[in-house]
């Protein structure tokens, strides 16, 4: 981080955040990770993660680059083991089912827990209708209201209301943070439970950080987010939870999770202070 901020700053600005409503939902028990460790080969790149992510909140990964943040959410989905040489031990619980059991359809899960990455990936074949589609089309599931779900997919990502006139544009001709949201309107098209983030900002202007932003607190009402982020200030703005990773000369640990505020205004471990008010990383 390039400078230094006092934790209270940052609890203000997570207590500020509004408050969600509640309401009556079957959202299924959420996700949970139970001692998940990671190999590149003979590294070991994180080791033994155990956290609870609730139906309908945010939660922040914080900590240094090559803490394992990004591997770890890679073994919620399954896209770990796309690696040659990656391994993983440990469960990883969805609705209290293990997507590592054997049996278990892989493509399914990934339409269960999107992923949205770093760099915005929209086909660039692809006109701007056809890639919010393409998930649908690459797993073959069938539906008859594809208008219906094109619009609502648009509208819950925040990019409906630009679009709407131009959906056989190429998705290529989209601005970053336009193409971003397209994106994310491609992963709700089929109805994830789950919607992981890497870092999904790190490469765009404020203002379409901030449309990011609110499109994850709108879709948080809804669904499990988890997000990796370096920015503290939108993890105190958009999460519920956050969890700090830290590598020290070892493989990745999680050193403590809390609600976001706390971790902001009162962390446990030292370490966590340290990072969080710019001592370190």
């Amino acid at each position: 981080m390039n400078s230094t901020v006092k934790p209270s700053s940052l609890a203000d600005v997570a207590h500020a955040k509004p408050a969600k409503v509640s309401v009556a939902r079957a959202l299924g028990t959420g996700l949970e990770t139970r001692g998940v460790h990671a190999w590149f080969g003979k590294h070991h790149a994180l080791s033994n993660i155990s956290l609870d992510f609730a139906a309908g909140t945010v939660t922040a990964l914080i900590g240094p680059s090559g803490c394992g943040k990004s591997t770890f959410i890679r073994t919620i989905n399954r896209m770990h083991e796309f690696i040659s040489g990656a391994a993983m031990a440990g469960e990883v619980l969805l609705d209290g089912k293990d997507i590592y059991a054997p049996g278990i359809d892989v493509t399914k899960i990934r339409l269960q827990i999107g992923m949205v990455f770093q760099k915005p990936n929209p086909f660039p074949s692809m006109t701007i209708g056809e890639n919010v589609l393409s998930g649908l089309k690459l797993a073959q599931i069938k539906v008859h209201n594809k208008e219906e779900l094109l619009e609502e997919s648009l509208e819950r990502a925040g990019l409906w209301s630009e679009v709407k006139d131009r959906l056989g544009a190429h998705g290529g001709s989209l601005s970053g943070g336009q193409q971003q949201r397209l994106c994310i309107a491609r992963a709700l098209a089929v109805g994830p439970q789950v919607i992981l983030m890497d870092e999904p900002c790190s490469a765009l202007d404020p203002g379409s950080t901030l449309r990011i932003e609110e499109t994850i607190r709108q879709l948080s009402e809804t669904m499990t987010i988890i997000i990796v982020t370096h920015n503290m200030q939108q993890a105190a703005r958009v999460s519920d939870y956050t969890a700090f990773f830290l590598s020290e000369g070892g493989p990745g640990q999680m050193i403590e999770v809390a609600p976001t505020s706390e971790i902001f205004s009162r962390p446990k471990d030292q370490r966590t202070e340290n990072y969080v008010t710019g001592r370190f990383g």
